[in-house]
């Protein structure tokens, strides 16, 4: 059938799994060290300084790409972003730096999936229904699925609302489509995954249930942040609203690291979450 066929194409090209993927005793040195050799962090991350500004510049100019479905971010002023943005990933905001590589902390981003593994374990005990979403379905996936694995061990409810729900939008020669790899919502186009900063999928999605928690990511995250529902999520180095939204007390633990390199380079971002469940 198309609908397995567009998500199933899609798990065949995600790598193989080892044994990072089960949960073990690593130690924080471990972690940070794995961290550093697959980029997710580190002394240059994907996006350098340049972008990362303009990207600031396009938020405070309520360019919808970079709001992630969020209202109210220009509240926030550009030099404030961007000590955000600093404070979240390490480095020293210097006004006078235009250009060049952006470090990010692997520690910090350890304290925020530490945090992250904190409320899940919460959900865990509460009994709180969750959704798994992402708008980057080749860097992150196997994170979030894995997560799922976890959460459904320990008896959470894993929604897959509006599956397949189909849409058009404006004079675009393809339909939207929200499937789901294994528990985790993406958005295509019938035929492929598609990376997306877009809050469409999200509202549809709780138009159809309302979960108790969403993790996850993008216009998805920042969806459900604008709709009320608790949400913890991953935020790159230049994709500021989630970061700004946690500033304005409106979300909780915003993991910032490299969102789209190997999706197999974040098993330390699993391990420290999986560390805090019970």
């Amino acid at each position: 059938m198309e609908r397995m066929d567009v998500i199933g194409s899609h798990a065949a090209r995600l790598p193989a799994l080892d044994e990072r993927w089960t949960p073990a005793g690593y130690s924080r040195e471990e972690l940070v060290e794995g961290l550093l050799v697959g980029a997710v962090a580190g002394p240059a991350v994907t996006h350098p300084f340049d972008n990362v500004l303009r990207n600031i510049r396009l938020l405070a100019e309520g360019d919808p790409d970079k709001q992630f479905g969020l209202s109210g971010l220009q509240a926030v002023d550009r030099d404030e972003v961007f000590r955000l943005v600093a404070r979240a990933s390490g480095f020293e905001p210097d006004p006078e730096v235009r250009t060049g590589p952006v470090p990010v902390d692997p520690g910090l981003v350890l304290d925020a999936c530490e945090a992250v593994g904190d409320r899940l374990a919460t959900a865990v005990l509460r009994g709180d229904r969750l959704v798994l979403a992402t708008g980057h379905p080749v860097g992150l996936a196997h994170l979030y699925i894995e997560v799922g694995r976890l959460m459904r061990a320990r008896g959470v409810e894993i929604l897959e609302p509006a599956d397949g729900e189909t849409w058009r939008e404006g004079d675009l020669h393809h339909p939207w489509q929200i499937r789901y790899l294994e528990g985790v919502a993406m958005l295509t186009d019938k035929a492929s995954a598609r990376h997306t900063h877009s809050a469409d999928a999200m509202e549809r999605m709780l138009a159809d249930e309302r979960p108790d928690l969403v993790f996850a990511d993008h216009g998805f995250a920042g969806g459900a942040i604008e709709h009320g529902v608790e949400t913890v999520s991953i935020a790159d180095v230049n994709d500021p609203a989630l970061i700004v939204a946690q500033a304005l007390g409106r979300t909780r633990s915003v993991i910032v690291m490299d969102d789209n390199v190997a999706p197999q380079a974040y098993w330390p971002c699993f391990q420290a979450i999986a560390a805090r469940l019970p």
